[in-house]
């Protein structure tokens, strides 16, 4: 590997916050680099200076060799008289003849006019467009700065695709910062963390990042207990929900079972339906034949939908699909083309919208004095909770409790807003894109106060971890219809894109099958490998709980009985070959299921 850049000694002040203290990094060929850490802590100014977009109060950058580096920045340099076409490229024949460059362009920019002025697009599309001129480019060093934003869920799979295969491997180097947990762990191979100054590295993706950041909890006794309880909540997640049946683990199974020993389910589905039914009833919400249009696009055709209490529910889809809609429809704010919509007496909604208009008519209010026109105090995981306990929880501190709501960050205008919105205690909750402008360590408090929330609940999220963590079942919108996918988000974009195939023309479709002839899984057979695969997992759990009390026996063993003691260590070593065998096993399935996606 050789080194492309380097920074020794680099300092960095604002007025309020010293950012940077005497860091010292290197950039190689074939670093993989994810960055992260929270709000306000410099990971996006710790990107501009390496690119030489920002320069140090102090320190050197140094490159080798006059690598070229390309950036994206939070804020695009467009003017609003620009020409689409022309930020691609000097030579439109250029890029529109290479393949990679025309399918970047085509993904990317399908619903942007290329002889439009920049100003006439949406916030979204200008953004698509930074993105799109920079991937066309060639670099020696990508510097991405939240590239998944604005992205919908196949566009985030699809980026994350581009970017493992756009240089061979040992070329080329990626830096990114993003909050999308899953970008991280399917795109990078280090992580860098900014925190307090300084920037420590991890190796391995962020699952890795999660379970080495633990240990180092452990190990240093760090007095943020509740934020080191967190984390490990999060690994528990990772390391026993989606993310660990979709792949091989990134890290040992073993020593990540021990790290989470202590950490309790997520959540207990059974017990939050019944608490949901105590206080829904029976009936929630009911679509019968239902059809949706907006203007003269037709969303959904004739559906057929009951939502019980105490379901979870994600829902995914396109941009400009139809998500937000369908929650419009299905809290009575707007009417359906026919069909009608039947909601439950006792349904008592509540929203949490995009925009968060819900905090307009509050804008001049201070947090402090908001907060206390509401109960005293809330029941949250079985322990009374003030709502300043509760935003503080929420990363809040006194200053920012005094403050007024229009000051707020968005960040902590997002987590205000969910906070009210569970204060009002609803039975029923809308949630649209709730993880915008949060880091990930928020986002894992967020999900934490959600999985203990009795009621009904819908999330709209492009957030592949957000809304497989926080949702029990999802729902796709796809050619008119809501079609349940339980294999998540990955069952709902290899739907998506057999969707997309036979919309083609014969010749298209023949040209965007599959080189390999390898053969995907059919679906009994996936639906066979997935039950295997959940009864492994028991069987692996019970397993661990057999090797720790045979482990148990042969530490109260009398030591002077000899013929004790070797039947004891015999038992230990035969449990320990058994879970042996299971967690290959497991690691075999996984394999299949994720060679035959």
């Amino acid at each position: 590997m050789a080194v492309l850049l380097t920074c020794k000694d680099i300092d960095l002040e604002y007025p309020s916050k010293h950012v940077l203290q005497k860091v010292t990094l290197g950039i190689s060929t074939g670093d993989r680099i994810g960055i992260v850490g929270r709000n306000g802590d410099g990971k996006s100014s710790l990107l501009r200076v390496l690119s030489g977009e920002l320069e140090a109060d102090s320190g050197k950058v140094l490159t080798n060799g006059g690598p070229t580096i390309g950036m994206l920045g939070q804020v695009d340099s467009f003017s609003d008289n620009d020409i689409v076409r022309d930020q691609l490229g000097s030579d439109t024949y250029t890029w529109a003849s290479d393949r990679t460059s025309r399918e970047i362009v085509e993904t990317l920019l399908a619903d942007v006019p290329l002889d439009a002025a920049v100003g006439k697009l949406s916030g979204g599309q200008r953004r698509r467009v930074d993105l799109a001129r920079l991937l066309i480019g060639s670099w020696d060093i990508l510097m991405l700065d939240e590239p998944t934003n604005h992205l919908d869920l196949a566009a985030v799979n699809w980026l994350a695709n581009h970017l493992k295969q756009r240089w061979s491997k040992g070329d080329g180097a990626l830096l990114v910062v993003t909050h999308d947990r899953w970008f991280l762990d399917e795109v990078c191979e280090q992580m860098w963390e900014v925190h307090d100054g300084m920037v420590e590295p991890f190796e391995g993706g962020y699952s890795a990042y999660i379970m080495q950041r633990v240990e180092r909890d452990r190990m240093a006794a760090v007095a943020e207990q509740k934020r080191q309880n967190q984390v490990r909540k999060e690994l528990a997640w990772l390391s026993r929900g989606a993310q660990a049946r979709r792949r091989k683990p990134k890290f040992h199974l073993e020593a990540a079972a021990a790290l989470i020993a202590d950490v309790p389910p997520i959540r207990n589905p059974l017990e939050l339906k019944q608490m949901a039914m105590t206080r829904l009833g029976k009936q929630v919400i009911e679509l019968h034949d239902v059809s949706i249009a907006r203007g003269d696009k037709s969303i959904l055709e004739h559906v057929e939908w009951i939502i019980g209490p105490g379901d979870r529910i994600g829902i995914l889809g396109e941009n400009g699909i139809g998500k937000t809609t369908l929650l419009n429809i299905l809290d009575g704010t707007l009417k359906p083309k026919s069909g009608y919509v039947k909601i439950g007496k006792t349904v008592k909604f509540a929203s949490l919208s995009q925009n968060l208009a819900e905090l307009a008519p509050v804008e001049d209010d201070v947090v402090r004095v908001l907060l206390g026109r509401y109960k005293t105090y809330y029941v949250v995981d079985g322990k009374k909770m003030s709502p300043t306990a509760l935003m503080e929880r929420l990363g809040f501190n006194r200053e920012q409790l005094n403050s007024r709501v229009m000051d707020l960050s968005g960040g902590q205008r997002r987590r205000l807003q969910l906070l009210l919105t569970l204060m009002e205690e609803p039975n029923v909750m809308f949630l649209d894109e709730p993880g915008n402008d949060l880091d990930t360590d928020m986002l894992a408090v967020m999900e934490d106060l959600l999985d203990s929330w009795p009621g009904t609940l819908f999330v709209v999220s492009h957030d592949r971890n957000l809304i497989e963590r926080v949702t029990d079942d999802q729902y796709a919108i796809i050619d008119g219809q809501i079609r349940h996918v339980p294999g998540g988000v990955d069952e709902y974009l290899d739907l998506l894109s057999a969707s997309k195939t036979t919309e083609l023309p014969k010749d298209k479709a023949q040209e965007q099958q599959p080189t390999s002839s390898a053969s995907k899984l059919s679906n009994a057979e996936y639906r066979k490998l997935k039950k295997l695969l959940a009864s492994t997992e028991r069987k692996m759990e019970t397993q661990r709980k057999r090797l720790e009390n045979a482990k148990e026996r042969l530490a109260t063993a009398d030591p002077y009985n000899y013929e004790e003691l070797t039947q004891r260590q015999a038992e230990v070593e035969a449990e320990s070959a058994t879970l042996d065998e299971l967690e290959v096993t497991w690691l075999e399935v996984t394999e299949e299921l994720e060679t035959g996606e």
